[in-house]
């Protein structure tokens, strides 16, 4: 009997493929970085068929590490980047551009005639989301209406769209299964979460024909089977979530009320809220947590654009350090960002703000801030964005949350964790499984083919590693007081419009 599960975990700026054991514990790991395409400001692009060679050769590459043959491979489970849109030929297989990513911003005007049109709440009703250039809907319309030829095949059925685990499964397959999950399927503007089908006034809206759409399963069961692309012997691909249901699952929080933070390119926290849809007051949005069998469990999810991105710039971009893991060793040299605040609005700010024209903004500097103190604000502003989402979530959910769940990779940032607790009032805890998002897709595969029997033998791997406790002294108000004042300033930077006069000029 195959005593393994490989997990796919198909990120922003990396493909990574991990196996797991029985026990929940990695055997092995591959990871390859692929190309960021930014052909103009706000734009982000990546090349799907380098998403899919990077995927399928970290994949290879983890069995082999592990001394595997593909017989001892139970299932493949595939977790993803969400709403980033890839539309291709169906019958050549190949995209039809580059895939836009969820950072893409080049829909936003568009985004701001819908909601100038008043269709945010029947848009909200309907999806659980927001009117932002962020989901999948706007991106596909983009494609139809700009890429040559594209609007014709589409109308001939001769396109597919797909969010990222449609264009791995389909490849895997060899074009045989066309399908996601209602995870994804939840994060494109089109589908009706109360209906959990493909909603056709939204495609109406959109413009966007019915035959490009993915079948729409569960995240837990069999869809297909590798056709010859991984290994000559067929694996069911039994498990799909978008990252953050992943990360969800991964991180047990199957009860209503049990909140997450993944810390990754972006920041997303979600709360389970069980089996009826919780609609939004303080612009979050509502978002199908998984599907298991025939229970689907919803979650409140906050999505912060910038998180562990704003080291990266701070690395690529500023060049203050080399490693993205000397940021906590630099932001030590201050004991206090001493009133610089950093917004990595660069991508426009996500929940609870919405707000697509914000810009990243550096505020409080003086003749002695020093690249310490930059540090220092970069991190911070990932806890400030985060304690944002989650007093939102407590506004509608009703409930009081003493502990956050947390995972990704700035976890390993002790400074970062210290801070975000206080600045929370709340524990911080971390898991002792570290790869929350892909064993969620393990364990979601897993259940599909009995390799584990249920939730209940799953969530006894689940154990602490680190918790950080809340100095219920810490300065929380002034602090606050501060970020918000900085938030405010890059707003203010947006709606003026001067800015673009002076950018122009410069």
């Amino acid at each position: 009997m195959a005593k393994y599960i490989l997990s796919f975990d198909q990120g922003t700026t990396s493909s990574r493929a991990i196996v797991f054991n029985k026990q929940g514990n990695i055997v092995s790991l591959a990871q390859k970085e692929f190309t960021q395409i930014y052909p103009e400001p706000g734009w982000v692009e990546h090349d799907s068929s380098e998403i899919w060679s990077t995927q399928v050769g970290v994949a290879a590459e983890a069995v082999s590490k592990a001394g595997l043959r593909a017989e001892d491979i139970a299932a493949i489970g595939i977790t993803n980047q969400r709403e980033t849109t890839v539309v291709w030929d169906r019958r050549t297989g190949s995209a039809i551009c580059n895939a836009i990513v969820w950072q893409d911003r080049r829909t936003a005007s568009y985004c701001d005639s819908l909601k100038a049109q008043g269709l945010e709440d029947m848009i909200q009703q309907k999806t659980g989301l927001v009117i932002d250039a962020y989901f999948s809907a706007t991106k596909i319309k983009w494609m139809l209406e700009n890429v040559p030829g594209a609007r014709e095949k589409a109308d001939e059925g001769q396109l597919a769209f797909g969010t990222i685990d449609s264009w791995l499964i389909w490849n895997l397959t060899r074009g045989k299964v066309h399908a996601t999950d209602v995870t994804n399927a939840s994060r494109t503007l089109l589908y009706n979460i109360h209906t959990l089908d493909w909603d056709n006034d939204l495609l109406s809206l959109f413009d966007i024909p019915h035959s490009m759409l993915p079948q729409v399963k569960s995240s837990s069961e069999i869809v297909g089977e590798t056709s010859g692309s991984l290994f000559a012997t067929s694996i069911p691909i039994a498990g799909i979530a978008g990252d953050q249901h992943a990360a969800l699952f991964g991180q047990m929080c199957t009860k209503p009320g049990m909140v997450k933070n993944t810390y990754g390119t972006g920041c997303f926290m979600l709360m389970n809220i069980g089996e009826k849809p919780i609609l939004s007051t303080n612009k979050l949005v509502t978002t199908i947590a998984w599907k298991i069998g025939d229970q689907i469990q919803y979650a409140l999810e906050g999505s912060i654009f910038i998180a562990g991105a704003v080291v990266q710039w701070l690395r690529d971009g500023l060049g203050i350090i080399s490693h993205s893991a000397q940021v906590e060793e630099l932001a030590q040299k201050a004991t206090s960002s001493e009133g610089v605040y950093m917004v990595p609005a660069f991508a426009g700010l996500g929940a609870p703000h919405w707000n697509q024209h914000a810009r990243g903004t550096i505020v409080g500097m003086t003749r002695g801030t020093t690249s310490a103190h930059l540090a220092r604000a970069a991190l911070e502003s990932i806890a400030f964005q985060t304690r944002e989402v989650l007093k939102a979530m407590e506004a509608d959910s009703g409930i009081s949350i003493k502990e956050l769940r947390v995972d990704g990779g700035a976890t390993e940032n002790n400074l970062l964790m210290q801070f975000q607790a206080d600045i929370l009032n709340a524990s911080v805890v971390q898991p002792a499984i570290t790869e929350v998002t892909a064993i969620g897709a393990a364990y979601l595969a897993g259940l599909a083919t009995g390799f584990w029997e249920n939730v209940e033998e799953i969530q006894e791997q689940w154990e602490i590693k680190k918790s950080f406790k809340a100095n219920h002294e810490f300065p929380t108000e002034v602090l606050v007081e501060g970020w918000e004042r900085a938030v405010r300033a890059a707003k203010v930077w947006a709606e003026d419009s001067k800015a673009e006069t002076v950018t122009s000029l410069t």
